[in-house]
């Protein structure tokens, strides 16, 4: 019989979190959602975990837990993060420590115990949300603190393919996201050339498809029309 593959998704209760819990519950996965608080546990039938990603404690017993319970990880995909604007003349040290513990921290305190257990287990995928900013940190002048924090995802995705070990680290790279938030901070833009949360999700779920399991891509490009 063959055996159920399980995902875990953090920010599981944002926009592009839910999506991807959905289109991998869809299509016949275990998912484990990972929520910061209660409230935003939706009623999928993800299993839901609350926890905060700062804490790394907190974060690796949640990981062994869900180890433990199902003795492996397929994959990883981690969505939590958060957006803020700012230049070099107004990003305060406390603006860069904010933006790198949302978009770097909340990830890194996932990879490393679940780097480790798909290493033992010689197989599992790494999805990292970066940006066009952090792919290309020249055109992030004025979102400073966002582009240093997500282009060190990069970094993180470079250092572990490195090893050479059966387990890929992909970052994602998606242009403007379209969702609520977005269109209330950009009423102006055309929302036509913005992608989707959904075809994220379809993208991600693809590189964990049987047809990709010999594609180790570093870096994932999904711009729509933008």
């Amino acid at each position: 019989m063959k055996t159920q593959k399980m995902v875990v998704v953090s920010g599981a209760g944002g926009a592009l979190g839910s999506a991807i819990v959905n289109e991998f519950l869809n299509n016949g996965y275990q998912v484990c959602g990972l929520y910061h608080k209660e409230s935003e546990s939706d009623k999928s039938k993800a299993e839901k975990y609350v926890v905060n990603l700062l804490d790394s404690e907190a974060t690796q017993s949640v990981i062994k837990a869900i180890i433990s319970r199902f003795k492996v990880i397929d994959a990883l995909i981690c969505t939590a993060g958060g957006f803020a604007m700012n230049s070099i003349e107004n990003a305060t040290a406390a603006a860069l420590q904010q933006q790198y513990d949302l978009n770097f921290i909340t990830a890194y305190n996932l990879v490393q115990p679940t780097f480790d257990a798909m290493k033992h287990q010689q197989s599992g995928r790494i999805f990292l949300i970066g940006s066009r900013q952090g792919w290309k940190p020249e055109n992030g002048g004025q979102s400073l603190a966002y582009t240093l924090s997500k282009s060190s995802l990069f970094a993180l995705a470079k250092i572990l393919n490195a090893e050479k070990s059966p387990v890929v680290t992909s970052v994602v790279v998606p242009s403007t996201i379209d969702t609520k938030a977005n269109r209330k901070s950009m009423p102006n833009a055309d929302f036509s050339k913005w992608v989707q949360p959904s075809n994220i999700a379809e993208v991600i779920l693809f590189y964990c498809s049987e047809q990709a399991r010999n594609i180790r891509q570093p870096v994932i490009k999904i711009f729509g029309n933008a």
